[in-house]
């Protein structure tokens, strides 16, 4: 399974249109979108329309960017799939995630994160390979630079349900860069994106 993941996209069209373009190149099967995928304003127009375009399957988890209102409309509008709270299984890949940040208009407490993950892990611990999705990083990660602080519960997610891949984003400085917590591959997508294959 191939997947394009990215995220901080805040509001960039001409750059959806790209990874769209991207996407359909490289034949991923998948595109996840982990979070502040709007700018302020909350628009959400003009920004997954290219995926569908190309038809792309495509799975969105709210960021500190988007609250309820963005997050209905597009996976209603565009009818793609909805992440937080939920979990997906594609073959015998098991997908689940959480949403949020500690900062911003919208937020979660550190006990929500880990029972959200906890939750959607549920539905797919019985899974060969596991990718957990959040927008923030976990504490303790090189992704946070030392001084954004990231969330222990996602951290305790990792540690105690060890998904093989956890996509995240938030932090735009450490865009791109990896780490391995126990036994899980830990990526900051960024902007920029990044083909995984599972």
């Amino acid at each position: 399974m191939k997947i394009l993941a990215l995220s901080d996209i805040h509001g960039d069209k001409h750059w959806m249109q790209e990874m769209a373009e991207r996407g359909a190149k490289e034949h991923v099967d998948l595109v996840i979108l982990a979070g502040d995928i709007v700018d302020q304003d909350g628009s959400s127009v003009g920004l997954l329309q290219p995926f569908k375009d190309k038809n792309l399957e495509v799975v969105i988890l709210p960021g500190n960017h988007e609250g309820l209102a963005e997050t209905y409309f597009m996976t209603e509008h565009f009818k793609v799939k909805h992440l937080h709270g939920k979990a997906l299984q594609k073959g015998d890949i098991g997908i689940f995630g959480c949403g949020y940040a500690d900062a911003g208009s919208h937020q979660l407490l550190e006990e929500d994160f880990f029972k959200t993950l906890q939750e959607t892990h549920e539905q797919v611990k019985k899974s060969k390979k596991k990718i957990m999705v959040t927008h923030i990083q976990p504490s303790g990660s090189i992704l946070g630079l030392g001084i954004y602080p990231g969330s222990t519960g996602v951290r305790k997610a990792i540690e105690d349900f060890q998904p093989d891949i956890h996509i995240c984003g938030h932090v735009h400085e450490t865009e791109g860069i990896e780490e391995v917590i126990g036994r899980t591959r830990v990526i900051n997508v960024g902007k920029k994106g990044k083909i995984i294959e599972v």
